[in-house]
């Protein structure tokens, strides 16, 4: 960690590895209203496994605030050289910049490496002044990009109230950029409460998709501090997900990742776990994380295929697991439009960006409005298609 010129009180430092802060320390920033994914513990595993690391192109640029030796803020920031592991798929921007002669790389970007989950934002000692501490990080940044030739800063996922915070990314006039993405929210007495909000043959169809394990002999069970053994299956099995359907951008998270996450976070972390009768070793995994009354799917995968055990294992368990728990939201992960059908609603979030080249910035804003149209024409569409006996959107 090194420090760059700041003005007093305060010290400004520079991490190149969230390793560099003693984990209470960190922690000590982040609240019950925190996502996850923002803890010590799960951003460690990224990097310490090198899943996230300048040798994948993930640069840690993590600026922090400190006055004498006491942490009082910090932004998780990454410099990239390309796009892959965010979820926010910004090549085509990139394509356009080309074809202008205008490079878009390097950028910074603000985000939860490979984790697609609203709610980024700067951590701040509880009590400190968060607006003046978030103004102050911002300037940070933004004087850094623009003293070492970096394009743009980029947040990704950003938790809408931080956006609009007084002097936040709103106010200091960064873009926002629609994305469409799925949630749950649990407003149910029991499952079958659930399932009488469907239409007649969408409920029928749930209920077979929900049974089908159990005619084939398969246990479906919610694991709560699992066993170490789940940790390196689920590596296994989210490999054999990533070979048959995703051949780039999941693929940053390596088995190290896992066994670091059973050691330091198991305490956050949820299976749907389905194995044959009589049987230990479980044939397909959902992994979840949880805290507090909200939930996120992260990584699936199976050892055979056995029809309809996606649906049971990944949305439907989970789903039965929130309403008896009092869990209130449920993120399923972005992509796969059918989740439609089994009850996730599409909605948008929204990243924020700022250009430090003026023709860049000049073919951001002028076509954005544009791209947010058709997004939020998108989402309309697949909700459309809910299956639910009254539609309100």
């Amino acid at each position: 960690m090194r420090d760059i010129p700041f003005s007093a009180p305060y010290t400004l430092r520079l991490a190149s590895s969230v390793a560099e802060f003693a984990r209470d320390e960190w922690n000590a920033l982040v609240t019950d209203e925190t996502i996850p994914f923002l803890e010590w513990e799960w951003l460690a595993a990224l990097e310490g496994s090198e899943s996230i690391c300048p040798r994948t192109g993930w640069y840690p640029f993590h600026l922090s605030l400190w006055k004498k030796e006491k942490l009082l803020a910090v932004s998780p920031l990454y410099l990239k050289s390309h796009s892959d592991g965010e979820f926010v798929w910004d090549y085509f921007w990139a394509e356009a910049a080309a074809g202008m002669g205008r490079r878009w790389y390097p950028k910074l970007v603000g985000t939860t490496p490979a984790t697609p989950a609203l709610g980024y934002r700067f951590l701040v000692l509880p009590g400190e002044d968060g607006a003046e501490l978030n103004a102050l990080l911002l300037d940070a940044a933004e004087r850094l990009c623009r003293a070492n030739g970096i394009r743009g800063v980029h947040f990704l996922f950003a938790d809408p109230a931080w956006a609009r915070e007084k002097g936040s990314l709103v106010e200091r006039g960064y873009s926002g950029w629609e994305h469409q993405r799925f949630e749950w929210i649990n407003e149910y007495a029991d499952f079958d409460d659930y399932l009488s909000r469907f239409n007649k043959n969408q409920r029928k169809n749930i209920r077979r998709e929900y049974r089908r394990h159990n005619e084939q002999g398969i246990l479906l069970d919610i694991v709560e501090n699992a066993p170490p053994d789940y940790f390196k299956h689920i590596h296994e099995l989210y490999a054999i997900t990533n070979d048959k359907f995703i051949p780039w951008d999941a693929r940053w998270v390596n088995e190290d990742f896992f066994l670091r996450l059973e050691k330091t976070f198991r305490r956050r972390v949820v299976f749907s776990s389905a194995r044959h009768n009589g049987k230990e070793e479980p044939l397909a995994l959902a992994m979840m994380i949880r805290k507090g009354k909200k939930i996120w799917g992260r990584y699936w995968g199976a050892y055979g295929d056995v029809k309809d055990l996606h649906f049971a294992c990944c949305y439907y368990a989970p789903m039965d697991y929130c309403i008896r728990e009092g869990i209130a939201y449920f993120d399923p992960g972005i992509g796969s439009p059918h989740k439609i059908r089994r009850g996730f609603r599409a909605c948008a979030d929204t990243s924020y960006h700022k250009f430090f080249d003026p023709a860049l910035e000049a073919l951001f804003t002028a076509n954005i409005e544009t791209v947010n149209s058709r997004e939020q024409s998108g989402i309309a569409a697949l909700n459309l298609d809910l299956p639910f006996k009254t539609k309100t959107l």
